[in-house]
């Protein structure tokens, strides 16, 4: 069956519909990586967007359940060139085909991806509707396109109740973990280090946080915009204040920023995959990172006497990280935790550790 990618700008893109047969409206981003697709549906950080994939050939290896960073998929939509159709692996639980299906995620394949995301990059992420129906109207969709928004998608993606994970080995400290929409590698990755870890729902009052004596705070990533979530940032900047050692990654970055008094900007198409380099400045080495964000902290707003800028990006030099002056708290925008991707930052855990350690 035909699908039709229809961009904001015009442009009407065809190719094979597959997944669910729906209509969607949404915001159409694209990542670099050569694997992780699993990991990359079902990332909290996606919801109210649609994926290109710029590697030709996705589902070679099939679904295993195993490998989910959540409970289910979140982004809108999936956009590939090729769809592998008979998956190869000795861990494939399921064709990527069935996945999309069984969650209801609509996708359209057999389109040039190269083509599309030049046009991304040239233009900017845009919005863009994908339908099965040829008989479609551009003067009634293009206005309905324009208008799509992502909002509110964190009420979406976080927990629901507060839920403890516990250490793999003996306990040495305990975590709380905010879920602004999490990648689950990340409370393992702490638990496997031995902490105990509290996982909170998005809008929990750092009152209720504190009130459980937490050796360490985590602020997690997720989707949107970080500006709209005025409620959420006062309470990061009471966490902040209680001087209770805190580690954050990507929306949560951002949103210790804002409660700083930093700002945030929307990227003209964002950072997404599996290959970005990053600079500590500290040291001077370079680490190749996962990353998924479409908004940055702005360098300029942030007060030099508060923090200072510990990581940059090489390609085009934006903040990819902040240690807090006088504080033990620090901050990145990349993934260190992350699955399918580069295992290079993960010493950031320990770091955090040795916060915890120092404090106590």
């Amino acid at each position: 069956m035909k699908a039709f990618l229809i961009l904001e700008d015009g442009n009407v893109i065809v190719g094979e519909s597959i997944g669910a047969k729906k209509e969607i409206i949404s915001e159409i981003v694209f990542n670099t990586g050569m694997t992780g697709y699993l990991e990359v549906l079902t990332d909290p950080s996606y919801a109210g967007q649609s994926v290109v994939m710029t590697y030709p050939l996705i589902g070679n290896y099939g679904i295993c359940y195993e490998d989910m960073e959540s409970h289910k998929p979140w982004l809108d939509a999936f956009i590939v060139r090729e769809l592998s159709r008979i998956p190869s692996n000795f861990r494939n639980e399921e064709s990527i085909q069935g996945f999309l299906e069984s969650n209801d995620i609509p996708g359209i394949a057999g389109i040039d991806t190269r083509a599309l995301v030049k046009l991304l990059r040239n233009k900017g992420t845009m919005n863009g509707m994908i339908t099965t129906d040829e008989n479609y109207k551009l003067e009634e969709i293009l206005p309905k396109i324009h208008q799509y928004k992502v909002e509110k998608v964190i009420a979406k993606t976080t927990c629901k109740e507060k839920k403890i994970i516990s250490a793999v080995a003996k306990k040495k400290y305990k975590v709380a973990l905010l879920d602004y929409g999490l990648k689950n590698n990340i409370p393992r990755e702490l638990a496997k280090r031995g902490c105990e870890v509290t996982i909170y729902p998005a809008f929990t009052k750092a009152a209720e946080v504190l009130k459980d004596k937490p050796d360490g705070i985590m602020l997690s990533n997720g989707p949107g915009d970080p500006k709209e979530c005025t409620e959420i940032i006062a309470e990061v900047k009471n966490m902040y204040d209680s001087g209770v050692p805190i580690f954050a990654i990507c929306l949560g970055h951002q949103l210790l920023a804002l409660a700083n008094g930093g700002d945030t900007t929307k990227m003209k198409y964002g950072h997404r995959g599996a290959n970005h380099p990053v600079k500590d400045l500290k040291t001077g080495r370079v680490y190749i990172s996962t990353q998924n964000h479409g908004y940055m902290v702005t360098e300029e707003s942030i007060e030099p006497g508060l923090a200072e800028v510990s990581f940059i990006n090489v390609n085009d030099k934006t903040v990819e990280g902040l240690h807090y002056l006088g504080k033990n708290v620090f901050s990145v925008q990349f993934h260190p935790e992350a699955c399918a991707g580069p295992r290079d930052s993960e010493f950031l855990f320990d770091e955090f550790l040795n916060m915890m350690e120092v404090q106590g």
